[in-house]
């Protein structure tokens, strides 16, 4: 992105748009049911026939007695019978019975349907919890089961990052991030150790497998608009002010990064108490925002009508930020380069230094109001494309229309700073 948008410089680039109970296959012929009351003795006794051995020795009996109760204990102790005779349904993978837990998990069995509120972990649909076709990143996986599928990857349990252990004991990881983070962490330089030391990267890759790609397709897009544009613009003159052009493009590719990656969906690892200073209560608050106004919801993370209406405030005050911190820097730069120049070799054809504050100003006003605006649709249209069953079997497509979609905004978006900057004074017609 050119942030050294001069007053005679027209460029078409657009980036400014820039429980615990064990469940056995046999069911032992002795049964107890805890918290019943023992029915009286004075009932009929009955012990069953005997029954002669499997190898043909001694007949033996069960060791079942069968007590029935008198007709009046009978109906106080009927629904005793029926509230602890329910039948129980196994869950049962392979051909084996896995352990049952009542709440959060033993290592055996996750908790079910969604991630609860993201705090205690307590789930909201425990029958679904093992459908990973309820949620695009499957089911929670417990402590115990984090583990086993850390050291089955070979790597060791306390290498994972500082969070995902502290949700893991907590709340649970859900599958795919934690396989995707494994897939991700052994991958070759640079990447495997970028994802292992920067969290920013890590966590939005983990929700979107693409976020790399977005945010090469907008600095190449970006590069070129701007390129394409800084050389019509200038003429002969560009390589005599390529220092201008290196300058403006260094600084594009920090907006360009940062307009993609402030409204990009990431993971959240809940697990930690919260800090209750100030500190955390403003942690907590950016927590509760949507990443962008239509990101989509997750188990354990659902976002009213004002949290996505606060998120597009906010993330305006953070692109406009950015909007004017670079352009005081890239501005600035920039006005330097054409003072110093001038300073030995003046031309009539010089136009006139850019004013530094107003135009780093409409920088700001600009990313925060319009760039902001755009990138906000172009987040939820990729969202739709990608969710589409187009999208699903062909991931090409996505991809294809993400390139399509962002050049469009950027050139649309170059478009519009000309205009803005104009009404502004900040560039002559």
């Amino acid at each position: 992105m050119s942030m050294a948008f001069s007053c005679a410089s027209v460029r078409l680039h657009g980036r400014v748009g820039a429980v615990n109970c064990r469940a056995a296959l046999a069911t032992p012929s002795g049964c107890s049911f805890p918290g019943a009351r023992r029915w009286s003795a004075r009932g009929i006794h009955c012990q069953l026939p005997p029954r002669a051995s499997a190898d043909g020795g001694d007949a033996t009996t069960s060791g079942a007695a069968v007590v029935v109760p008198k007709a009046g204990e009978f109906a106080g102790s009927a629904e005793e019978v029926a509230a602890v005779t329910q039948p129980t349904v196994l869950q049962q993978k392979g051909g084996e019975v896995s352990d049952v837990v009542g709440s959060g998990g033993n290592g055996k069995f996750p908790p079910g349907g969604g991630g609860g509120d993201g705090d205690n972990g307590t789930g909201g649909g425990g029958a679904d919890g093992d459908n990973e076709g309820d949620d695009e990143f499957g089911p929670i996986l417990s402590f115990e089961q984090v583990v086993q599928e850390v050291e089955k990857r070979g790597v060791s349990f306390p290498s994972l990052p500082a969070d995902m252990i502290e949700a893991a004991k907590n709340v649970g990881i859900q599958k795919l991030l934690l396989l995707r983070y494994l897939d991700m962490q052994a991958s070759a330089w640079p990447l495997g150790p970028a994802v292992r030391s920067c969290g920013l990267l890590r966590n939005r890759m983990l929700v979107d497998p693409a976020f790399l790609f977005k945010i090469g397709t907008e600095i190449v897009i970006d590069t070129c608009c701007a390129t394409f544009a800084e050389v019509q613009k200038r003429g002969d003159e560009f390589w005599s002010e390529f220092e201008l052009y290196a300058a403006d493009m260094l600084v594009g590719v920090v907006v360009n990064v940062a307009l993609v990656g402030m409204l990009a969906p990431y993971a959240r690892f809940r697990g930690g108490s919260t800090s209750a200073g100030l500190l955390g209560r403003v942690r907590h608050a950016y927590d509760a925002l949507p990443s962008s106004v239509f990101e989509a919801e997750r188990p354990g993370y659902s976002f009213s009508v004002q949290q996505r209406i606060g998120s597009y405030f906010f993330k305006g005050f953070l692109y406009g930020a950015v909007g004017f911190s670079c352009g005081l820097v890239g501005q600035g730069i920039a006005n330097l380069i054409m003072t110093a120049k001038r300073s030995v070799k003046k031309s009539e054809h010089d136009v006139p230094v850019p004013p530094l504050l107003k135009t780093s100003a409409l920088w700001g006003v600009f990313l925060g109001v319009s760039s902001n605006t755009r990138y906000q649709v172009i987040n939820a249209l990729e969202r739709l494309v990608e969710a589409s069953p187009l999208g699903k079997r062909v991931p090409a497509a996505s991809l294809a229309f993400t390139v399509g979609v962002r050049f469009a905004n950027n050139v649309y978006g170059g478009m519009q700073f000309v205009d803005w900057a104009r009404m502004s004074g900040c560039q002559r017609d």
